[in-house]
C-alpha cells in the first residue's frame, strides 16, 4: 500500500514538473502587449510638426498622411527617446510618391533631419533608393510592394545592428562599424538614441501611415 502510494506520488510530481517546464519553454519571448502605440488614430497627440509647411500633415479615418510641401512630423511623446527597439507601421504609397521614416533622430524646425537614419518610403518615385532602404547606407532597388497597397515596415535596432523588413522579409541587415564617423556635415547617419519622424517630401507625394507602434528592447 505504501509502495503503491509512493509510486503514484512520484508520478504526479513528474507530471507537474513536465507541464511546468513545457509551459515555460512555450512562453513567447514577445507579446503584442509589449508594443506601445504611437498614434491614437484621431489626433496629433504626442507628435510635433516642423515649422515649415505644417499643413502638409493630416489625419483621415485613423490614418496619418502627408500631402504637400516638405514637413517632418516628430514623435515627442513621453516614451521617447529610444535606443534599442522594434518599430512597425503600415504604409501605403500613391504613384510617384516619396516619404520616409526617421529613427534615432531629434526635433528639427526645418530642413531634412540631420540626426539619425532614414528608412526610405518609395515604390515608384524617380529616386532609385526604394522602400526599406537605409537611405544612402544600404539601398534597396526592389522592395516587392506596389503603390495603393498597404505594406508592413519594420525597423529593429539592437546595439550597432539595424534590420529593416517589409512584410516580414528582411531587406537590410546593417551593422555599424566601430568608430564610425558622421557621413556628412548635413547627415550624421550614426546610431545613438532618439525619436521617430515621418517625412512629407514634396507636393506630389501623398503617403499614408497607420498602426504605428514600438517596443523597447533591452
Amino acid at each position: 500500500m505504501t509502495l503503491r502510494f509512493l509510486t503514484a506520488a512520484l508520478s504526479l510530481i513528474a507530471t507537474v514538473a513536465f507541464v511546468s517546464t513545457s509551459a515555460i519553454a512555450e512562453s513567447p519571448t514577445e507579446t503584442k502587449t509589449d508594443f506601445v502605440s504611437l498614434f491614437d488614430g484621431k489626433s496629433f497627440d504626442g507628435w510635433k510638426k516642423a515649422e515649415e509647411h505644417p499643413e502638409s500633415w493630416k489625419i483621415e479615418e485613423g490614418k496619418l498622411y502627408c500631402d504637400g510641401e516638405r514637413c517632418h512630423l516628430f514623435y515627442v511623446g513621453k516614451e521617447a527617446p529610444w535606443k534599442n527597439f522594434h518599430f512597425s507601421a503600415e504604409v501605403m504609397t500613391t504613384p510617384g510618391s516619396n516619404a520616409g521614416i526617421y529613427f534615432h533622430t531629434k526635433y528639427q524646425a526645418e530642413g531634412w533631419p540631420k540626426a539619425g537614419f532614414e528608412c526610405q518610403v518609395n515604390v515608384s518615385h524617380k529616386d532609385p533608393k526604394k522602400t526599406s532602404s537605409l537611405y544612402s547606407v544600404v539601398n534597396v532597388a526592389d522592395p516587392g510592394v506596389k503603390d495603393n497597397e498597404w505594406y508592413l515596415q519594420e525597423i529593429i535596432v539592437n546595439g550597432n545592428n539595424v534590420v529593416l523588413k517589409v512584410n516580414g522579409k528582411t531587406m537590410v541587415d546593417y551593422t555599424e562599424p566601430e568608430g564610425q564617423k558622421a557621413a556628412t556635415p548635413d547627415f550624421e547617419r550614426l546610431l545613438g538614441e532618439g525619436t521617430f519622424a515621418l517625412q512629407a517630401h514634396d507636393p506630389e507625394s501623398k503617403v499614408y501611415f497607420r498602426n504605428l507602434k514600438v517596443k523597447r528592447l533591452p
